[in-house]
């Protein structure tokens, strides 16, 4: 399903909101456990600018993941993100809530994943991004896939082309 990139920074330009999935888009995939079960995830700072950058003009960003993470609260908090949902499975309710929040239809949604979960929203948004080394069957349902891996500079990458489009990068 990938488009020319004509065809997504046409889709590019409409984006008010980016909706980002953690574990293999902000984060490498990886966990790091402690003995007392506490985890540890590596993100990266190019990627944080990304997510600022896109706020500064004007383009809200949103987290859904499926999995609880106190570490992620913070960081993400500490990002200014103000639409935040851990522990989310069902992405779809997310999304819809955070849509009827700010008043925007599905062609100025984007959203950045990396597996099967995400697929319900790539089959929604005005713009399905995966990242480099997303699974398959979500690459299949990206209209434009990133040079970076997940964790590794990939929303900065979105980022950039999302704010180029726009004229704002």
């Amino acid at each position: 399903m990938a488009l020319t990139l004509a065809a997504v920074k046409k889709r590019a330009k409409k984006i008010r909101c980016v909706f980002l999935d953690i574990d293999g888009v902000m984060t490498d995939c990886k966990l790091y456990l402690a003995a007392d079960g506490s985890e540890l995830k590596a993100v990266n700072v190019k990627d944080g600018l990304g997510i600022k950058l896109l706020m500064k003009a004007g383009i809200e960003v949103a987290v859904i993941s499926g999995r609880p993470s106190e570490a992620m609260q913070k960081r993400l908090e500490y990002l200014g993100l103000k639409h935040i949902y851990l522990n989310t499975e069902d992405k779809l309710p997310a999304y819809e809530a955070i849509q009827k929040k700010l008043g925007i239809k599905d062609e100025h949604c984007a959203h950045m994943g990396d597996d099967t979960p995400d697929i319900p929203l790539f089959t929604r948004v005005g713009l399905a991004i995966a990242v480099n080394d997303a699974h398959p069957k979500a690459l299949a349902k990206a209209h434009w896939k990133t040079r970076n891996i997940g964790g590794n500079g990939a929303i900065r990458e979105a980022a950039d082309m999302i704010l180029a489009a726009q004229g704002k990068g």
